[in-house]
């Protein structure tokens, strides 16, 4: 088994639309075949590679794998975007600022 940083498995867009549908709430791998338009064999290889990162949690119900994001891995990505904030804070600040000036 390959191990995978989040990194690597956020790059991959369907992975990304995975998360942000998981974020919203728990779905059901037929769920995420039916929005995502993919087929169940590349929705289940996305949920495996993703569930092997720590992304996401599964659990049964009845007949059905219901998947829930896992959001301590993204801790790793936040950090890292930590370094950069001050790039957008400041221009968010200025751009509140001319906002005001204009009211």
């Amino acid at each position: 088994m390959t191990t995978r940083s989040v990194f690597e498995v956020l790059a991959e867009p369907h992975r990304r639309t995975i998360l942000d549908l998981l974020r919203i709430r728990e779905r059901s791998v037929g769920e995420l075949v039916d929005i995502c338009q993919l087929s169940q064999p590349g929705v289940s290889k996305h949920l495996r590679i993703m569930r092997e990162a720590g992304l996401v949690a599964v659990r049964s119900v009845s007949q059905k794998s219901i998947y829930s994001i896992r959001p301590e891995p993204l801790q790793e990505i936040d950090q890292w975007l930590e370094s950069y904030r001050h790039f957008w804070s400041g221009k968010l600040d200025d751009l509140e600022a001319f906002l005001d000036h204009e009211e």
